[in-house]
């Protein structure tokens, strides 16, 4: 029996690890998992990576770092990057920092198939008879689920940004937590401490779940984007209404439909709504009628080489969780 093929699937997504590993069941492959840059490198030194599977966005050290590393030492390991980052520079920096590939999430099996005979790779991970050795770190709780779903909308939200404003958007690690009422108003507070600007409110429902995402801008970026938009003359009132509504579309557009493709719902959504912050601050104390928790999604979008942020934040409204775990536990 031949010796397995070592392959090591760095994600910091435990989701992610098994969907990976799930693509490669079978094979003869004996794989190492990482949930991050720092232990990919050290298992490569370690001789347990000829092929690696490396996501973008993690902790301690990101995808783009280790590439950096690996191309800098020379380190023995070929890496097809697996990233819900699906932005065309994204593709480009990663092919020119050594990556031969890249395979965008959700993880299509024959794609992967197909990658590794382009590559000449399939003859060493199927010879011998010996299937996949599979780490034990296999478990997934509810937040894996949401932390992975939101990723991946996250990329296709980044990637229409980043389309209309022709720039790089740095993609944040999404912050799932479910949380009261109380923590929504410290959340909202933080955001509006500093440069006030303004939030997009725009509601969704589908069958037994509904919810809000908000979108908040400073000040300094609504005028920034009205730059990058190349829109004429003075900004006015007009002018940046116009323009948070155009980037509200793009973005909560793009993450709802992302989100409910994977959920395999449809939403309907709601014109969006400009709110100041002290409207939303107030709208959020009337909310707790309605709501004692809620699961939130926060993501933080930057614009690479310009001073232009924007914060996704997503809520599902209490009644909603029941129908939203069944659905998302089916997302393997």
């Amino acid at each position: 029996m031949n010796t397995p093929f070592p392959v090591i699937i760095c994600d910091d997504s435990n989701l992610a690890r098994k969907q990976m590993a799930h693509a490669l069941d079978g094979w003869n492959v004996d794989i190492t998992f990482a949930q991050h840059g720092a232990e990919a490198l050290g298992a490569i030194r370690q001789g347990k990576g000829d092929l690696l599977f490396l996501d973008l966005n993690m902790p301690v050290m990101d995808g783009y770092q280790l590439l950096e590393l690996i191309q800098r030492e020379d380190l023995p390991t070929m890496v097809i990057v697996v990233s819900g980052d699906i932005q065309p520079d994204a593709y480009i920096r990663v092919k020119n920092m050594g990556a031969i590939d890249f395979i965008k999430k959700p993880i299509n099996t024959d794609n992967v198939t197909d990658i590794l005979h382009r590559y000449g790779l399939l003859d060493a991970l199927s010879a011998g008879e010996k299937p996949a050795l599979l780490p034990s770190d296999t478990a997934i709780d509810l937040k894996s689920y949401y932390q992975e779903l939101s990723n991946i909308a996250m990329g296709h939200a980044a990637d229409r940004l980043a389309r209309l404003l022709k720039v790089f958007i740095q993609l944040p690690i999404p912050r799932v937590a479910l949380i009261n009422i109380d923590e929504l108003d410290m959340i909202l507070h933080h955001h509006s401490s500093e440069d006030q600007g303004a939030i997009v409110s725009q509601g969704f429902i589908s069958s037994g779940i509904a919810g809000e995402v908000l979108l908040m801008f400073s000040e300094s970026s609504i005028q920034d984007m009205a730059k990058l938009l190349r829109y004429e003359g003075d900004i006015n009132v007009s002018s940046e209404k116009e323009i948070l509504i155009d980037l509200a579309n793009v973005l909560s557009g793009a993450f709802l439909n992302s989100l409910a493709h994977q959920l395999d719902i449809i939403f309907s959504q709601n014109s969006p709504v400009i709110l100041s912050f002290t409207d939303e601050l107030t709208a959020s104390n009337n909310t707790e009628q309605r709501w004692n928790k809620t699961l939130s999604i926060e993501i933080s979008y930057r614009i690479e080489e310009h001073n232009i942020s924007c914060d996704l934040l997503l809520l599902f409204t209490e009644d909603s969780l029941d129908a939203l775990n069944q659905r998302a536990q089916f997302f393997q």
